[in-house]
């Protein structure tokens, strides 16, 4: 994509043992530290990437956002915030998931890119429209911006109280939603598509894969106990 790269992992392909088979990328699971440490080496050689080169978030379901200009170094402090962004030509941008709806933004023009946590309470806050105005401030234009997001819980299966779905679609009404068996939802994905398309950011794409749905991809819906799937972006 004219220099931008986006990048989704599956379960497969890792060393991390059950329950958090195979490609586990989350420290804070329980997991076994070394097992993520190799997962992190494998994915990232995968995809070209210098493991030392790859910026990760200490995830905390806000809206905050750091500009950054690549990964801290070893023993600095992981960010808590829920977007990175970065001009940084070879510094790839990464998000943890397991339901919550990966977005991953670039401006192959002014060669921005920014990687952000969706969850419910990320997207009823505002972290993907904060997320486009940081890259705004450092020379994006939203008409350029590729938006692509990945695997997640879909409408269909997230199950709601009646009143936090009210809650929520106040906020963002294209959240609204029903499961497949009648009951209150809320589709996350279908809120930061409609939050975008506000922003003027048309180059947008949904993952087809319900993380709850695919035994490909942990579902901490489904699962509880279970390992992260990653997401990447950056720019040659």
């Amino acid at each position: 994509m004219s220099g931008a790269h986006f990048a989704f992992t599956d379960r497969w392909g890792g060393v991390s043992a059950v329950p958090y088979e195979e490609l586990n990328l989350g420290w804070a699971v329980g997991d076994d530290p070394d097992a993520v440490r190799t997962n992190r080496e494998l994915t990232a050689k995968s995809l070209g990437l210098d493991p030392a080169q790859v910026v990760w978030m200490n995830q905390v379901h806000g809206p905050d956002v750091l500009v950054v200009d690549g990964p801290g170094g070893p023993g600095a402090e992981v960010p808590a915030v829920d977007a990175v962004v970065t001009a940084r030509r070879g510094v790839a941008l990464a998000v943890l998931t397991a339901d919550c709806t990966p977005v991953l933004l670039a401006d192959p023009v002014a060669k921005v890119a920014a990687a952000v946590h969706a969850g419910r309470p990320g997207m009823v806050a505002g972290v993907v429209p904060a997320a486009v105005r940081a890259m705004i401030e450092i020379g994006a234009e939203p008409s350029r911006i590729v938006a692509r997001t990945g695997p997640a819980v879909c409408g269909r299966c997230y199950e709601v109280p009646q009143a936090m779905r009210a809650e929520v679609a106040a906020v963002e009404p294209a959240a609204h939603a029903e499961t497949s068996w009648g009951t209150p939802a809320v589709d996350v994905t279908a809120g930061v598509h409609a939050q975008l398309e506000r922003l003027g950011v048309r180059d947008r794409e949904q993952s087809p894969v319900c993380t709850l749905e695919s035994g490909d991809h942990f579902s901490y819906r489904r699962d509880r106990t279970t390992g992260r799937l990653a997401s990447y972006v950056w720019l040659d």
